[in-house]
């Protein structure tokens, strides 16, 4: 049976959403591991809406901004924000639960990106991919092209909805640690 990538692609989101449920059942928050978990995952959101603000899918090859030090800023960000939620929660094992669904869904989510763009952008994709690493950003700017942040492209791609979700989420791992000691 071949393992089929796009499947992982449909899935993401449910699986998120499931995590997501497991995550605030078993969460044990502190104010210590809420406020730096808050911290971490507030940066993850801001790295999502930076690269949202960059990206035209499927018309334009994003190589400007985040997209200039790692292919997959967007997933970045999410990595960020997850471990920031984890944190957050204070129950070391949810981290370990969430780093493994990362790397098993993304992954092959990723891969099957890079064959998309691959074929939407060709040679320019390949040059592209030979100098900017898959996920962990590299230190300096592949390409400046001087383009910058459009605010209406992360209205476009509705990001607001990230930093509506953490605000959520942190709040309810907010009233989780004050009525739940």
């Amino acid at each position: 049976m071949k393992f089929d990538k796009r499947l992982v692609q449909r899935v993401r989101v449910p699986l998120g959403f499931l995590f997501a449920i497991v995550f605030l059942i078993f969460a044990k928050p502190t104010l210590l591991t809420l406020v730096v978990g808050a911290l971490i995952a507030f940066v993850g959101v801001g790295i999502r809406a930076w690269a949202s603000g960059h990206i035209r899918k499927a018309k334009v090859l994003a190589v400007s901004g985040p997209y200039a030090r790692t292919r997959n800023p967007l997933y970045v960000g999410s990595l960020i924000l997850g471990l920031g939620f984890t944190i957050a929660a204070g129950v070391w094992w949810l981290a370990l639960i969430f780093c493994v669904l990362f790397i098993g869904i993304y992954l092959p989510v990723m891969r099957v990106e890079a064959e998309d763009m691959r074929r939407i952008f060709g040679a320019d994709f390949e040059e592209y991919e030979r100098n900017v690493p898959l996920l962990i950003p590299r230190f300096t700017v592949w390409r400046n092209t001087g383009e910058k942040f459009d605010f209406q492209l992360y209205l476009h791609y509705r990001e607001y909805r990230a930093a509506i979700g953490a605000v959520i989420v942190v709040g309810i791992l907010a009233a989780k640690a004050y009525f739940l000691p």
